[in-house]
């Protein structure tokens, strides 16, 4: 941009009034002012996707009776592409935008509009001047009747809670809008100010959260050395079944089961959401992969890290939370336990290597089907326990001197706060050797970008741990299915890869109706005295026509691990179990 283009865009203004004259049917109406103008035409663009949610959601869907007017005279627009609409403004230095906006979809990366709330995911509802990314935006918010409150991460004008500023469009992005009557609670956490949104009923305890959360963040600040924030939100919806969080740079999103809050689990599992999102303010937000920002809005913004970028913010979100000894080390252990479980019980994790899973996400891990089992593995999980296995391997190697917390404060330190832009597989790699004093080219061949077996045991060993299979001796057999039961029928929904349906040929989709010509009603009992090698007929319906399919049961091949001390842990291993788990 040439030095007068850059004079003439500073005199751009934008500015934004939402209005919900029909709440109760979901809508939103928007009108976006642009001052200042000197161009023939001007293209509006939205986003097609969200960041931290890596799939194109396509939010221009949701947008109707687009027009554009000067002067209070109509303008010629058009749209050119499934999310820019163009307008002709020559002779127009001021230009006024009307949309309508439906949103009626509750989630950490989605809008919902109806009488008692808007929950604003900003990307999915501004639209911005092409090529002006960079420019300050004032959203008014105008609200529906009743509502009283904001909650967000924008400043304020003048004091104003319905006036906001952002500085550019990466900021507005990156900064949902909450607007209602939620329940809002503070506190202050190294010097920052920290809200709490509760929006919708839940059984949570406010003086407990405002003990415990704090507590969270203390640790996750002990790490990176400073909270980068002055303020910072979270926005929190109760229902009925919610769950997941959504990162953002200064604030968060988080679903919670609304009556969960008063078991023990359910309590651990919302600290843990909390202590994930809020890791993410340094993990993604700021240290992040070098393909993370500045974003494209407009395509899918691929990186083979998100293994970094989410499974050490996994492995993180429990390790953190006992670090606060709200829980005792053997919940922590149950829950590694569970990661293992799950990567090692998934036939995909012989199919795809960790840095294809990271790469995929766009197109396979929020998109998944019936046969994802077989071909997916998780970048959260698997992540986590590549995490573990750092951490222990530096934690051993430097004698409790330096464990995983230095490699993430180093790669902040030095990208984050020196470079100012994000890092590359190979320099996140050199960090991990560094800390660890060894080369990782065959750790990252076998189990990053290849597809061995996990040498858990050799890493557990270190601090004193092993795993113990629960399901060890069994020669229990399986079909290999996984069915849903309703109206007293069972339907296969996935068949898992080698297993005798696998083999033999039973597809999802078939009803299962009877084995052996014994009709069943319960998959849990329906292989009970059946041993392996015993070849059954298996009764379905498929496509509404009766087939018998003969199928020889295989070998249950699950594990169920547990991690227990070994028997008299040596010196070292306990000088490592002391680092790593803060005892």
């Amino acid at each position: 941009m040439n030095h007068s283009t850059s004079k003439a865009a500073d005199k751009i203004q934008i500015s934004y009034t939402i209005t919900f004259p029909e709440a109760q049917a979901h809508y939103a109406e928007i009108e976006m002012n642009i001052s200042g103008m000197k161009q023939n035409t001007l293209d509006l663009k939205m986003p097609v996707w969200t960041p931290g949610s890596y799939l194109i959601r396509e939010f221009s869907k949701n947008v109707e009776s687009f027009s554009a007017e000067a002067n209070g005279k109509p303008l010629d627009s058009k749209k050119i592409r499934k999310n820019i609409w163009q307008i002709q403004t020559a002779n127009v230095s001021a230009v006024k935008i009307k949309y309508k906006l439906y949103a009626f979809e509750l989630s950490v990366r989605t809008s919902l509009i109806d009488v008692s709330h808007a929950f604003l995911s900003s990307s999915g509802v501004f639209m911005y001047p092409d090529g002006m990314l960079h420019h300050p935006s004032t959203i008014h918010i105008v609200p529906y009747k009743g509502w009283t409150t904001v909650s967000t991460s924008l400043d304020m004008v003048n004091n104003d809670p319905f006036t906001l500023h952002s500085p550019d469009y990466d900021i507005l992005f990156d900064s949902p809008i909450e607007v209602g009557t939620q329940d809002v609670f503070s506190f202050d956490a190294d010097g920052v100010k920290y809200e709490v949104a509760m929006c919708g009923q839940g059984n949570y305890d406010k003086e407990r959260l405002k003990k415990d959360m704090p507590k969270i963040i203390d640790q996750e600040v002990a790490i990176f050395g400073e909270d980068p924030n002055k303020r910072y939100v979270f926005i929190v919806h109760n229902t009925s079944k919610g769950g997941g969080g959504l990162e953002h740079l200064s604030s968060t999103v988080l679903g919670m089961s609304r009556d969960n809050y008063a078991t023990d689990a359910g309590y651990r599992g919302f600290l843990t959401l909390v202590a994930h999102e809020h890791f993410h303010l340094w993990n993604v937000k700021r240290l992040r992969p070098i393909a993370l920002g500045p974003f494209d809005y407009d395509n899918e913004n691929y990186t083979t890290d998100l293994w970094i970028a989410e499974g050490f913010t996994t492995y993180y979100q429990n390790i953190i939370v006992h670090r606060t000894n709200i829980y005792p080390t053997e919940t922590y252990l149950a829950a590694l336990a569970g990661d293992i479980n799950y990567v090692s019980n998934q036939e995909g994790n012989k199919v795809q290597t960790l840095s294809e899973s990271s790469y995929d996400a766009w197109i396979k891990y929020y998109r998944p089907n019936e046969n994802s089992l077989n071909t997916n593995i998780s970048y959260y999980s698997k992540g986590a326990i590549m995490a573990l296995m750092f951490d222990l391997e530096i934690i051993n190697d430097t004698h409790g001197k330096s464990c995983l917390d230095d490699v993430m404060k180093c790669m902040y330190d030095t990208y984050y706060k020196t470079h100012k832009r994000g890092y590359t597989d190979m320099e996140f790699k050199a960090a991990l050797e560094k800390f660890s004093g060894k080369n990782l080219d065959e750790f990252y061949n076998k189990y990053i970008n290849g597809l061995d077996d996990i040498d858990y045991g050799k890493y557990l060993a270190y601090a004193g741990y092993q795993l113990k299979d629960e399901l060890a001796g069994n020669n229990d057999s399986s079909l290999g299915v996984i069915s849903a039961s309703a109206n007293n029928k069972i339907t296969v929904t996935n068949v898992v890869r080698n297993s005798a349906a696998w083999v033999d040929g039973i597809n999802v989709g078939d009803e299962i109706t009877a084995i052996d010509g014994n009709k069943i009603t319960d998959m849990t009992t329906a292989l009970n005295g059946k041993k392996t090698g015993d070849k059954i007929s298996v009764s379905v319906l498929r496509d509404g026509l009766p087939l018998t399919i003969p199928v020889t049961l295989l070998k249950k091949t699950q594990v169920k691990y547990s991690i227990n001390s070994v028997e008299s842990p040596s010196a070292q291993q306990l000088e490592v179990r002391k680092k790593w788990l803060r005892l």
